[in-house]
C-alpha cells in the first residue's frame, strides 16, 4: 500500500529544514516558532511566532522558509507572516529543542520561574546546577552569559519568556 503524504504535511516537513542561522543545530519548528500553515490551492501561508520582536534573524527565517516551501512542485505562492498572538514562550520549545539548544553549548530556559520570577538552568557542558549569572546580557537579545563553578566552562542560556 502506497501513502502519499498531503501537501499540509509535505509543508511542514520543508518549515522543518529552516534552521535558526543563530543556532545551527535547532530548526524553527523545535524552536515552537511554527504557529499555522494553511493552503488555498497552490498559495501557502505560513504564520510564525518571533521568539524576541527586533531579532535580526527573523528576515533570514521568512526567507529560508519561503524558499524551503517553494521547493515543492505543488506551490506556487508562498507568503510568510509574523503573528504576535499567542506570544511565543520558552515552553514553545520542544524537548527535541532543548537537546539541539545544549548541543550547541547552550543552555535551554527552564520551563517555570521561580516564584520570585528568578531562573535557574544547569550547565549544557556537565549538567551542574551551580552557575552565575555573568551578564543578563547576552551575544543577542535572547540569551544571557553564565558561568559554571564546576566545570569552570562559561556558558550562554535562552532567556526565559512566559505569559504571566
Amino acid at each position: 500500500m502506497i501513502i502519499s503524504q498531503t501537501l499540509e504535511e509535505k509543508v511542514k516537513q520543508q518549515i522543518e529544514t529552516v534552521y535558526d542561522p543563530e543556532i545551527d543545530t535547532i530548526n524553527i519548528v523545535d524552536l515552537g516558532m511554527l504557529g499555522n500553515v494553511s493552503i488555498l490551492a497552490k498559495k501557502v501561508t505560513v504564520e510564525l511566532l518571533p521568539t524576541f520582536l527586533g531579532c535580526p534573524a527573523l528576515g533570514i527565517i521568512k526567507e529560508n522558509v519561503i524558499k524551503a516551501i517553494s521547493e515543492l512542485n505543488e506551490v506556487e505562492e508562498v507568503v510568510v507572516n509574523y503573528i504576535n498572538t499567542p506570544p511565543w514562550t520558552s515552553a514553545s520549545i520542544t524537548e527535541k529543542g532543548r537537546e539541539a539548544l545544549k548541543q550547541f553549548g547552550i543552555a535551554p530556559p527552564p520551563i517555570q520561574l521561580e516564584s520570585d520570577g528568578s531562573w535557574q538552568v544547569d550547565c549544557p557542558y556537565c549538567g551542574s546546577p551551580y552557575n552565575t549569572l555573568e551578564n543578563i546580557f547576552g551575544p543577542s537579545a535572547c540569551r544571557s552569559l553564565l558561568y559554571c563553578k564546576e566545570c569552570k566552562n562559561p556558558f550562554e542560556a535562552m532567556k526565559p519568556i512566559s505569559i504571566l
